[in-house]
């Protein structure tokens, strides 16, 4: 985009010290500005020495809007349904459907600002209620906005029905003719009404010609010697050309017509038919497109653009949209009178009427405070095939550009950032990359927001950052040691250290309490205990007390075995598997057999004698520790005790 043509806003951050060397970071994903200042919110007179204050600056305040919040989750649903149909949108259902798409749109501008107005008159805080009645305003320009766009650049209106398509948009954002006739209509007497000529001015002035024709006829009624002037007045009104939708008549035989009726109405002026009547006169004179007579009413049309239509519409009722922007500008011009500069909104419309696109777009993201309008806006018409031509330098389109910017905003709040998710997805270019930067910070402040982004993650099959997440959920729990959550986190990350780590936790439990907690984990890790070694065994053990306590000890003793020998087990929990076999050795009926009980005393050999390896107990340790030695002393009584009943029942087997 080009360079901006104004300073960007200054905000003035408390306590800032220009003269002191004061930290201050940049603004990042976060949508965060941090400075380090003296700034004390409770205003105490002194500062501890050694404790700044921080002070945060938020790049996109209206996130936070309770309100706006509103706005921002009812137009997601319309930007992704509309991302949705752009392939079965063909001809002129296309252009019908991006014309309903722009006033869904516009209606929930409407909807919300409509609710920000009670708000506004609810305030019990004359501040809030000046802070809700200025986004009001904003809202009502931003809708504004949008209308005139939705009639130039979207629905495209030829000459003739575009004027109708203005009438409609002065008539809607200029709604104060409403209030006004039912304070007239409410009176006992109306044609009496201080704001009685007020009311039939202004309907004129917005091309109500009906309503002000029966204004014209209560005044008749309530004065016979102006019936006459009203009568004739009335029917000017009623024979007034006009290109209705359904009308089959052309411009031609329109401007023909509307030349005749124009010169029946000069006449009626220069015959002096109202001259006893200034209010009347001063009625034909507006119909005549009467330059003066309409800048008179400068306060009932209470802008420029209301002033342009009145004046197309009473003198160029058919202007083509190319001549627009010259009667626009010199209407700009003869209603400030250069008494005033243009705001920001009449430089935007006008960018509008001069069919600058770009211009209207880059106006209103300065103008402007947050990145919805400009971002939907934009989306709408690149659907219109408008905005196709115009990339910008650093590899992206407008498009792309502002949608990236409004999602990256969304991010910044606790749980808009679910929407943000879709608008990065339909960004083809850098929407990928700028989604897995920002879904990396979000806070993962609760268990149930980050099942939210993990599936986000897995959806998209990001799966750095799957991991990344389940690693940390797994530290937060082992922190909290809720052992069973971290070993779920870890195998859903498949990262095997720490599924490694989580069960010499798990074993070390067992040892210190001789039970399993989370046994329901344990039992179904299905191939998920393959992950790691001490994982399979971790499983593999579990299954080894499952058997005990079903008393299928001669799988008990193949399987406690088998982890011995396989080099699974690590040797650290030797002496644990030795003494969990010493039941069975004890049994009645033979469980271990010889070749099996050789193994056992080797292995017990192996833990007593020898240089201990790093994580085994020490044999020196273990020797002289009462309690086992003991163990150690049991363990190989029963073994003898077992090698002997193995010996003489296999040899019996063998004699038979």
């Amino acid at each position: 985009m080009e360079e901006l043509d104004g300073e960007p806003t200054v905000t003035l951050i408390p306590g800032m010290n220009s003269q002191k060397k004061q930290m201050c970071f940049d603004w990042g994903p976060g949508e965060m500005l941090v400075c380090e200042t003296s700034f004390n919110k409770k205003e105490k007179s002194e500062v501890v020495p050694g404790c700044p204050l921080i002070y945060i600056v938020r790049k996109d305040v209206d996130v936070y809007s309770q309100i706006l919040r509103k706005l921002f989750n009812e137009s997601h649903g319309i930007f992704v349904g509309l991302q949705r149909i752009e392939e079965e949108l063909t001809g002129k259902s296309r252009k019908a459907q991006l014309v309903r798409v722009s006033k869904n749109y516009r209606s929930v501008i409407r909807a919300c600002m409509e609710e920000m107005h009670q708000v506004a008159i609810a305030a019990k805080d004359p501040a809030s209620g000046r802070q809700f009645s200025s986004q009001v305003s904003i809202l009502s320009a931003m809708e504004l906005i949008w209308n005139l766009c939705e009639i130039l650049f979207i629905e495209v209106a030829p000459a003739g029905p575009l004027l109708l398509h203005l009438l409609d948009w002065v008539r809607l954002h200029v709604c104060e003719v409403d209030s006004l006739s039912a304070d007239v209509l409410g009176s006992e007497n109306p044609s009496k009404h201080e704001s009685f000529w007020n009311l039939v001015t202004v309907l004129v002035l917005q091309g109500r010609l009906d309503e002000a024709r029966q204004m014209l006829s209560r005044e008749a009624d309530a004065s016979p010697t102006s019936a006459g002037m009203c009568r004739i007045l009335g029917d000017l009104m009623r024979t007034m050309p006009v290109l209705s939708p359904g009308n089959t008549q052309t411009l031609t035989e329109l401007e023909l017509k509307w030349q005749h009726w124009h010169e029946e109405c000069e006449r009626h002026l220069q015959d002096g038919t109202f001259a006893s009547s200034p209010h009347l006169e001063s009625l034909c004179k507006i119909m005549l497109g009467d330059e003066a007579a309409l800048l008179e009413q400068k306060k009932l049309l209470s802008n420029w653009y209301h002033f342009l239509v009145t004046r197309l519409l009473y003198s160029h009722p058919t202007v083509k949209p190319m001549d627009l922007y010259f009667y626009a500008q010199s209407s700009l011009d003869l209603f400030l009178g250069g008494e005033s500069s243009p705001e920001p909104l009449d430089n935007i419309l006008m960018a509008a009427f001069e069919f600058d696109i770009h211009q209207v777009i880059k106006e209103c993201s300065i103008a402007l405070s947050n990145w919805w309008f400009v971002a939907h806006l934009t989306d709408l018409l690149d659907h219109c095939k408008l905005l196709q031509s115009h990339n910008l330098y650093f590899g992206s389109n407008m498009r792309e550009f502002l949608l990236l910017e409004y999602a990256s905003g969304l991010f910044a709040h606790h749980s808009l950032w679910q929407l943000g998710v879709d608008y990065f997805d339909y960004c083809p270019e850098l929407g990928r990359v700028s989604l897995e930067l920002h879904i990396e910070r979000i806070p993962l402040s609760t268990e149930q927001k980050a099942l939210k982004v993990l599936r986000v993650c897995e959806q998209r099959q990001m799966t750095e950052q799957v991991r990344s997440i389940c690693k940390i959920l797994a530290m937060k729990a082992v922190r909290n040691n809720r052992l069973g959550s971290a070993l779920s986190w870890s195998i859903r990350a498949k990262d095997a250290a720490f599924a490694t780590l989580v069960s010499d936790r798990f074993l070390r439990d067992y040892c210190e309490r001789g039970c399993f907690s989370d046994l329901d984990l344990i039992d179904n890790l299905g191939p998920a205990m393959m992950l790691s070694d001490r994982l399979t065994f971790l499983g593999k053990y579990r299954e080894f007390h499952r058997l005990y306590g079903e008393k299928r000890f001669v799988d008990a003793a193949s399987l406690l075995l088998s982890l011995m020998t396989s080099q699974i087990a690590p040797r650290s929990f030797w002496m644990t598997l030795l003494t969990d076999a010493l039941p069975l050795l004890e049994q009645k009926q033979v469980i271990f057999s010889a070749e099996q009980t050789y193994e056992l005393m080797r292995c017990l050999e192996d833990l007593t004698s020898g240089k201990p390896v790093c994580g085994e107990p020490d044999p020196q340790r273990l020797q002289d520790d009462d309690v086992e030695t003991t163990k150690v002393e049991m363990l190989r009584l029963a073994l003898a005790r077992n090698l002997a009943r193995s010996i003489i029942k296999e040899g019996s087997l063998e004699g038979s």
